[in-house]
């Protein structure tokens, strides 16, 4: 080849190479803006390549395009929402642009607009981007709001992250509506959603008529669905409760997937798919499967057995089939009817049968429970029992955990039978249906009889006893002049509700001054968040722990009748128990059970005294306060979240069995209630759920939280709010993280520990990490960390590491080389150099995932710090205080009023505030005191009366900071 020859082909090879690239670069865009469209030929991409928005053929079977997102390196192609779906274009000349109203528009080659937005509002800036979490977003590029998005206005999928809702107040649905088939994304026969329940559960419908249905959901599962146990695994959250009328049905990335998503198919199958790089996608989850599962299958009061291929329903006992001509011919819909007319309602043909016997029950286990359910609030399932049988209407009750009491008027529909889980039906019935002979019916009269004599003269044994005690007590307190009328009970009656009652024992103050020797600082045991414990002396010799509420502390007598209504219902070996009360005068007193050991922190933190408590003694003090918070969350007759969990409200009792106390904070949910919320955030530092702390939102999990912290201390025997490592400022949790990242967590032992089980160790340090996760729905409920702490789960899930930076505090700071995040990591704050062109440090936030770095709030703009050895800290006057390597205030916040518990968080919509952690009111923030910035939901404003201006001043260069 000669030399010309060569020259010739290389320069045609790099042309040709030079267009290829060319080509492809041009074809994968990043945005849409009025003057950039996306054609046929280009792909709109997330930032990491996970999504492509584009034009598709559903499996090239036609001419038909459509604007789609779907997995880039997913395939075959997994779309999972489209535009028009009921306009496809039909030429390649059609464009997906930007209109001059700000509106998306697809375009077909005549410019006729084929689909749009619509939304209503006007904007000159709009711009159209694809996050890396599939939405589909329209944004206003001068305020950065957003305009639209595609989760808003989902097709047949949802994505981690969305959700399907409703909003009884505004209207808005959000529903999945099925493809019409495999290759036609138009609208389909199929719709899945949570309709306006007052209990939410998801429906699938076809046309207008439900086709499936989960089941209620009861804080942890949709109760129709078995292979959804109570871990927190399933991929799906129902929030409810934070508005009446609203509720939202999350899904989140199941565990070992690369990708999930949870789609409804064109015959009306739901599913909840996982895909990894070797098997592709598979189904995790998918109802229904059978015919048995179709809503209604087989009619009113007929079940069937869920997973028989052939469906062959069967009537509920005591009735039969409606039309036996048409069950012969497998038509089961008509269903069954009684075989026996119920005696309630005065219908006296029916009682004649009966032999004037009422109706009775039965028990009927292992069901998907039937739909049309009303929700009764009651105390217990026995008034469940008594309000279904007041009720002649009354079908048949369940009392679920987790929900309460369901009741049923009428035809029982939708019932079938679970291999596995299930709930029970107990069923209303004639008395011949039953089943009972007279013999037994006659056992069981003279059992009954025999039964209600012996609770009747123990009773009157009980009453003449506590009359007998009453005048010794009488005979022993008269030199102390206690009034017959202070001797007696006290009852606090809510003015609205008389179930809320709660009698106690009332002792007069006169009687406690005896009890603690004048509250004498030898009898003190220690001190709360709301005042001092004494230990006190009754007159009969009883030891008892006397809690004396401060008139200084944040307390009132809100939190004073929530504790006393709290314990005096809830009994459990694990919780403190309540003997009585004092209120007199200004006084509000307490008075419990004594623990002689006192509590859990006084031997943990205790370099003396925490050899004492050996690994058994740690391990099984978990483990009771574990049973404890379960008792709480699920087993009692009250749900309670008790918001304050940590080492000092852990006592001790003389054979150190753990007792959970101090119930001043907790909440009560009632039905089916999941989450709460507050504008006062209270409680302790270290042991706040991210959540709660920096958003007011509390549930179960938020104590999941704080026992996830005690379980660390406890293993470590480290104060999880005063931490320090090898001189490093770093939190429990982090170093927790480090332990268990190098020694599945055995190097963080307490090292007063001579020995240990490294098993179990590591359990707990795994179980106490999964317990911290950032997200609440990543954690654990009670019921999944006993299961793992007993060891019948073997294998335990991976933890993620947590978010370790998200306050500071009087111990905590931020130091170069630090940032603290907020809690869904949008914004950061910490120290930078403007565009690294000196030695200059300034504080400030910035948007964490915006390259270049964006820079919207500065504290020290006059004042740079010039050395590594700089920190952002908390003072002892409770302000934020910048100090540089001699310890000098470069910054401050400079509010007047002192605080002890102040902490400083940084919230999601860029707002760095300095919060007084024990009354939860905001000290200091931010947005009243902008830079050269203004985030959404800020202002710029003037006060003539309070002289108050908010104004924006700009940096005196890009390199420069200051005015």
């Amino acid at each position: 080849m000669g030399r010309r020859e060569f020259l010739v082909k290389s320069g045609f090879l790099c042309f040709f190479l030079f267009n290829l690239f060319s080509l492809a670069y041009c074809s994968v865009i990043y945005n849409i803006t009025t003057t950039k469209a996306l054609s046929p030929q280009q792909t709109l991409n997330s930032p990491s390549q996970i999504f492509e928005l584009g034009f598709f053929t559903p499996n090239n079977s036609s001419r038909n395009q459509y604007v789609g997102l779907w997995f880039k390196e997913v395939s075959p192609q997994t779309v999972v929402w489209v535009a028009n779906r009921e306009k496809p274009v039909t030429n390649s000349s059609a464009s997906l642009t930007i209109g001059s109203d700000g509106n998306l528009r697809l375009m077909d080659g005549q410019q006729n607009s084929i689909w749009s937005t619509n939304i209503s509002r006007q904007s000159n800036g709009s711009v159209a981007v694809l996050s890396d979490d599939g939405k589909f977003i329209l944004r206003s590029s001068i305020t950065g709001e957003d305009l639209w998005e595609s989760s808003q206005h989902p097709t047949e999928s949802l994505l981690p992250g969305t959700w399907l809702a409703y909003n009884e107040t505004t209207g808005m649905r959000l529903t999945l509506t099925s493809w019409k088939s495999d290759n036609d994304p138009s609208t389909g026969d199929f719709t899945a959603g949570v309709p306006p329940q007052t209990l939410p559960q998801t429906f699938v419908w076809k046309g207008s008529k439900p086709h499936w249905r989960s089941g209620p959901w009861d804080k942890t599962k949709f109760i129709g669905i078995p292979e959804m146990d109570a871990d927190y695994e399933s991929g799906f959250t129902l929030i409810e409760g934070l508005q009446p009328g609203i509720a939202y049905l999350s899904v989140s990335i199941l565990r070992n997937c690369s990708y999930s998503m949870f789609e409804i198919s064109p015959t009306g199958v739901l599913r909840f798919l996982c895909w990894v790089k070797l098997r592709g996608w598979y189904a995790r989850w998918e109802a229904p499967v059978t015919p048995c599962e179709v809503y209604g299958a087989c009619g009113p009061f007929g079940v069937c057995q869920r997973y028989e291929p052939n469906l062959t329903c069967r009537c509920l006992k005591g009735f039969v089939p409606k039309s036996d001509e048409e069950w012969s011919k497998g038509n089961w819909t008509g269903g069954c009817i009684r075989r026996t007319e119920l005696s309630c309602g005065g219908n006296t043909s029916s009682i004649n049968a009966q032999g004037g016997k009422p109706d009775g029950f039965l028990k009927i286990g292992g069901l998907k429970l039937p739909d049309l359910s009303d929700f009764l609030k009651v105390f217990d399932e026995n008034e469940c029992h008594q309000r279904c049988l007041d009720n002649c209407s009354c079908s048949g009750y369940a009392y679920v955990n987790g929900i309460g009491c369901l009741v049923w008027a009428g035809n029982l529909l939708d019932m079938h039978v679970l291999p596995f889980g299930g709930q029970d039906l107990n069923l209303r019935l004639a008395h011949t249906e039953l089943g009972e002979s007279d013999q037994k019916t006659k056992v069981k009269i003279i059992i009954s009889v025999i039964a209600v004599t012996i609770i009747a003269l123990f009773g009157v044994m009980i009453y003449c006893f506590m009359k007998w005690k009453a005048k010794q007590k009488a005979k022993r307190n008269a030199p102390i002049d206690i009034s017959r009328e202070n001797s007696q009970p006290i009852m606090w009656r809510s003015p609205s509700e008389d179930e809320e009652s709660v009698e106690l024992p009332l002792f007069d103050f006169h009687s406690i001054l005896v009890a603690t020797n004048n509250f004498d600082i030898e009898n003190k045991l220690g001190q709360g968040g709301y005042g001092p414990v004494y230990k006190g002396t009754l007159q009969d010799g009883k030891n008892v722990a006397i809690k004396r509420l401060s008139s200084s502390s944040g307390q009132g007598i809100g939190e004073f009748k929530n504790e006393m209504k709290l314990i005096s219902k809830l009994q459990h070996r694990n919780l403190v128990r309540l003997l009585g009360c004092c209120i007199e005068r200004q006084e509000k007193i307490l008075i419990y059970e004594y623990m002689p050991n006192k509590s859990l922190d006084t031997y943990l933190f205790d370099p003396a005294r925490k050899a004492e408590l050996d690994w058994t003694k740690r391990f099984n003090i978990i483990i009771g306060v574990a049973r404890g918070l379960l008792y709480l969350h699920r087993d009692s007759c009250l749900r309670v979240i008790h918001r304050d969990l940590k080492v000092s409200n852990i006592l001790l009792d003389e054979k150190m069995n753990p007792k959970i106390s101090d119930f001043g904070l907790a909440r009560i949910f009632e039905g089916t209630q999941d989450l709460g919320s507050t504008h006062r955030v209270v409680g302790t530092i270290g042991y706040m759920a991210p959540e709660y702390l920096l958003g007011g939102i509390f549930s179960e999990k938020s104590d999941v939280f704080g026992f996830g912290v005690l379980i660390l201390e406890i293993v470590s025997g480290r104060k999880a709010n005063s931490f320090q490592y090898n001189e490093q400022h770093i939190s429990l949790l982090a170093y927790a993280w480090q332990s268990w990242s190098a020694s599945m967590g055995v190097q963080m032992i307490d090292e007063a520990l001579d020995s240990f089980s490294s098993s179990e160790a590591s359990r707990c340090v795994n179980i106490g990490l999964l317990c911290v996760q950032d997200h609440a729905a990543d954690r654990p409920t009670m019921t999944a960390i006993l299961s793992m702490l007993s060891g019948e789960k073997k294998k335990l899930p991976e933890p993620k590491q947590p978010t370790f930076t998200y306050n500071i505090t009087t111990t905590t700071a931020v130091s170069p080389g630090q940032t603290l995040n907020s809690p869904r990591q949008i914004f950061e704050l910490g120290f930078f150099t403007p565009n690294n062109n000196s030695n200059n440090q300034y504080v400030g936030i910035w948007f964490k995932e915006v390259s270049p770095q964006t820079v919207v709030w500065v504290a020290n703009r006059e004042k740079p710090v010039t050395n590594t050895s700089a920190s952002l800290t908390i003072g002892t006057d409770g302000n934020l205080r910048l100090l540089d390597g001699q310890r000098n205030s470069i910054w401050s916040t400079n509010i007047s009023g002192q605080s002890n518990g102040s902490i400083a968080v940084l919230s999601d919509d860029g707002k760095f505030i300095l919060r007084n952690s024990i009354t939860g009111e905001d000290l200091w923030d931010t947005f009243q005191h902008p830079t050269d910035s203004l985030l959404p939901g800020t202002w710029l404003a003037y006060n003539e009366t309070s002289g108050m201006r908010l104004t924006l001043t700009s940096w005196k260069s890009i390199e420069c900071v200051h005015q």
